[in-house]
């Protein structure tokens, strides 16, 4: 069967994106992805087979932009430092509201038990540490790192920092998150810093 034309599964995935942090799991469906970008249901069903098919390329869109996402964003940035503030907050741009980070969570709560999405949210985890990493290992060979900085200790620091800092903020509802973000990156980085350097970070 011929695939309807006129708008890219990339845009669609998107538009699924934001769907899954406006409404959270329960409210997911494929005609609510459909009304965010102007098509019928069947459409979708015809080009993701079904509304897990559609998580499933979301999943694996993730996957591959995390590494895209890191090349793009270190070469929009003049240090290596610059742009993993840059990357962490990027990462957070589509949990604005504490409901939001609620519902993006909550799909990660159900991926975690179902094999396939599992294996596909590991995936994402350690593209993202790739990217961490690299920018660290950057940072320690340029001096803006204290030279012998352990970056992989450093790396599953801020990962674990990253992913706690979302919990947290949206506990107790102060601030964005995405300038939260900021500051506690920049927490964790100043003891590895030598004197007188401070990397960029985000405004709340």
């Amino acid at each position: 069967m011929a695939r309807p034309r006129g708008v890219e599964d990339a845009v669609i995935l998107r538009a699924a994106a934001r769907v899954m942090g406006r409404v959270g799991p329960a409210g997911f469906t494929l005609a609510a992805v459909a009304r965010e970008v102007g098509l019928v249901p069947g459409t979708l069903v015809q080009r993701f087979g079904s509304k897990r098919g559609l998580l499933l390329a979301l999943a694996d869109r993730s996957a591959a932009e995390a590494g895209e996402r890191a090349g793009r964003v270190r070469r929009d940035h003049d240090s290596a430092l610059g742009a993993l503030t840059a990357l962490t907050v990027e990462t957070a741009s589509e949990m604005a509201t504490p409901e939001s980070f609620a519902h993006h969570l909550a799909f990660l709560c159900a991926d975690l038990t179902d094999p396939e999405l599992y294996e596909r949210a590991l995936a994402v985890h350690r593209a993202q540490a790739r990217a961490v990493g690299e920018l660290l290992a950057e940072a320690a060979a340029t001096g803006e790192l204290h030279p012998g900085t352990d970056v992989a200790a450093l790396t599953r620091t801020v990962q674990a920092i990253t992913a706690g800092t979302g919990l947290t903020w949206a506990l107790e509802r102060e601030g964005t998150l995405r300038g939260r973000l900021g500051h506690e990156l920049g927490t964790v980085l100043s003891p590895h810093l030598p004197p007188h350097h401070a990397p960029d970070q985000e405004e709340a």
